[in-house]
């Protein structure tokens, strides 16, 4: 079985260069008008990046990771803080947080300790702490967002651990326990110069109300959260390149990590994406499970998903760039190419538009942006989209399906062009105004 999908993968990857290289040199309008040149030359080139993507995904299936879980003692478990980050959520929500951490499992409940960041000051949260007999740590003037609020609470704290959590975020009782193994390895060889360290364990987003798409088309139950598909599937495949992509919340990170990657960053509206980054220029691994660990609250109207969508395109983008990840030293070069494939990600939408508009354009405007024949297209295309789309479903498990990951991008497409656009010309929009969605 494993011999027949390195066939496939091979073959798939082996037919899309041809048929991309029969686009470039026997298909682009060269006779027709200057609109249908430029059109013709994009849309090829986001054949190019929807391969490059899709290939990336393959190649990092191919040397697939399953991670096993050392067996420790229980004297052998260290101290882990668990920070809390708030803004301006209902105390209702942060009382299920905070109820779920103190009831987290651990061999010595007196190692773990609670801390809700609070970054508005608010009287109701420190009474909350209070009753949960938690560490309280108030942040005034929501200088730097969330950064400063984490910072603030890293500098109040010394635990070798340090478990993230979002407001709405409850984390399983077993989540320590099955995070925590992991780094004691990395203890016990501290010293080694030659060791790679792991820098945090990310665990998937998940989330127990239905998403938007399920909500309003009653599927629950028949499709996944359109999430899963990057938390479940895309990140646990980083673990190939020992680069798992950190998303903010329910993650444990190593302190020596976060301290030698500067803290988190304030230069950027996602500064978990750039920190987790950051953590592995300075040379640390970092992987993330495959099960949840922990489930929380998913936007459910269209505004606050789009919210969503433009403050990680355009936090994304912004981290990419300060971090110069294709120029930068530090990172190997199968760490830039994870990297780059969550940029390029984000162009996905644009690439969209340009497959609507293409047989548009030809059927009522009579533009011809594909300079072919139908049946040589035929020829050439079908037995590299069948091949490509049988290794994406290799790699994608059920999940998600490949069509109907294709109709979300579509859906999202006109909202985000404009905002990765403006992003990557270097147009950056207010931090507050896009923190409202975080």
């Amino acid at each position: 079985m494993k011999d027949n999908k390195k066939i496939l993968y091979l073959a798939a990857v082996l037919f899309s260069v041809i048929y991309l290289v029969w686009r470039l040199f026997f298909t682009l309008p060269l006779s027709g008008s200057l609109f249908a040149l430029i059109f013709g030359i994009a849309l090829w080139v986001s054949e190019v990046v929807s391969n490059f993507t899709a290939f990336i995904l393959i190649w990092s299936k191919s040397k697939e990771k399953i991670l096993e879980k050392p067996v420790l003692e229980n004297e052998e478990y260290p101290h882990v803080d668990v920070i809390i980050a708030t803004h301006n959520e209902d105390v209702d929500l942060l009382y299920k947080t905070v109820n779920a951490c103190v009831h987290m499992e651990y061999p010595d409940p007196l190692k773990i300790h609670i801390y809700l960041s609070d970054d508005t000051n608010r009287k109701e949260v420190k009474e909350l702490a209070k009753q949960f007999n938690v560490g309280y740590a108030g942040f005034e003037n929501n200088k730097h967002a969330k950064s400063g609020n984490l910072n603030n609470a890293l500098s109040m704290t010394n635990s070798p651990l340090v478990a993230t959590f979002d407001a709405d975020m409850i984390p399983y009782s077993k989540f320590l326990m099955e995070t925590v193994p992991y780094f004691m390895e990395d203890f016990k060889v501290k010293d080694d110069p030659n060791h790679k360290h792991l820098g945090f364990i990310q665990t998937p987003q998940s989330f127990y109300n239905a998403d938007i798409f399920q909500y309003n088309l009653f599927s629950e139950n028949s499709i996944a959260n359109e999430q899963d598909f990057f938390s479940r599937e895309v990140n646990v495949l980083n673990n190939a390149h020992d680069t798992a992509i950190y998303t903010g919340s329910n993650t444990l990170i190593l302190r020596q990590a976060i301290e030698e990657a500067g803290g988190f960053p304030t230069n950027t509206i996602t500064e978990d994406f750039q920190l987790g980054a950051k953590i592995n220029s300075c040379g640390y691994r970092s992987i993330s499970t495959l099960e949840p660990m922990a489930s929380g609250l998913t936007p459910t109207d269209f505004q606050s998903v789009l919210n969503q969508r433009v403050r990680w395109a355009r936090g994304v983008i912004r981290s990419i760039y300060n971090l110069r990840i294709l120029t930068n030293p530090n990172f190997k070069w199968n760490q830039k190419l994870v990297f780059l494939n969550s940029y390029l990600y984000w162009w996905s939408f644009f690439r969209r538009l340009l497959y609507v508009f293409a047989p548009i354009l030809f059927t009522v405007f009579n533009i011809r942006v594909v300079d072919t024949d139908f049946w040589i297209l035929m020829c050439f295309w079908l037995p590299s989209y069948f091949l490509l789309q049988s290794a994406m479903t290799s790699v994608s498990g059920e999940i998600r399906s490949q069509r109907w990951g294709e109709i979300q991008e579509t859906i999202f497409a006109p909202y985000l062009v404009i905002p990765v656009f403006l992003e990557s010309i270097g147009i950056t929009e207010k931090n507050s105004r896009l923190r409202k969605s975080q």
